[in-house]
């Protein structure tokens, strides 16, 4: 089996292309806003490794909706090309630590953290969202577990910061452990979208890009 894996869920995007329980690449580059000219290269460099892929996994967050978009977007590409299943994972559920079970949690802005607990690659609970109270509450919970993060969270809570590896992920889709989605993927949302609509217009005003709506 061959298994193609992108993570671009946090500022350090990964690739990795596994065949048969040995890696052929594990590639790591920054991952701002211009990603893609990274990402592109690196995956021009794996299909010449293997131009036939079984699975690409795809590291679903939580984490950089733009990131995780763009990782969706190509692997769509790359499975209409060759055929591969393609399945998503929790990028947490692959952050670099030598633990088999821990808790990561993570800033989900507007005041509320997510927290998820990982068992042996499987989201167990989780991602939950919750705000800094009840983050605390649970945590109690997990005194000896080890807590992670993808980004630093101090001073609100310790936690070590360790960053999802696309390598990880690639072995869990091996095994098939820890998948979420398959086919039709999208990002882990933490929310519902909010949305808004356009304000009444007052009696002989036109209206101001009708129909318009903004998601966030």
């Amino acid at each position: 089996m061959t298994v193609l894996a992108i993570d671009t869920s946090t500022s350090r995007g990964t690739v990795a292309l596994l065949r048969d329980g040995a890696f052929l690449l594990d590639e790591v580059f920054t991952a701002d806003r211009s990603q893609s000219s990274a990402l592109f290269p690196i995956l021009e460099k794996a299909r010449s490794l293997a131009p036939q892929l079984d699975v690409i996994a795809i590291g679903l967050g939580p984490g950089s909706y733009a990131g995780v978009r763009i990782a969706i977007a190509t692997a769509l590409g790359l499975s209409c090309a060759t055929g591969a299943r393609l399945v998503g994972l929790a990028s947490v559920a692959a952050l670099e630590t030598t633990a088999t079970r821990y808790v990561a949690i993570g800033d989900a802005r507007r005041d509320t953290f997510y927290f998820t607990r990982i068992e042996d690659g499987i989201c167990a609970e989780g991602p939950l969202l919750l705000d800094a109270s009840a983050l605390r509450v649970r945590l109690q919970d997990f005194t000896d577990w080890e807590i992670s993060s993808p980004t630093p969270l101090a001073p609100d809570f310790k936690a070590d910061v360790r960053l999802p590896r696309a390598s990880l992920l690639a072995q869990l889709a091996e095994r098939g452990r820890g998948i979420l989605q398959e086919g039709d993927l999208e990002p882990l949302y933490l929310r519902d979208p909010h949305i808004t609509t356009p304000k009444k217009q007052t009696a002989g005003a036109g209206p101001k890009n009708p129909g318009h709506r903004a998601v966030e």
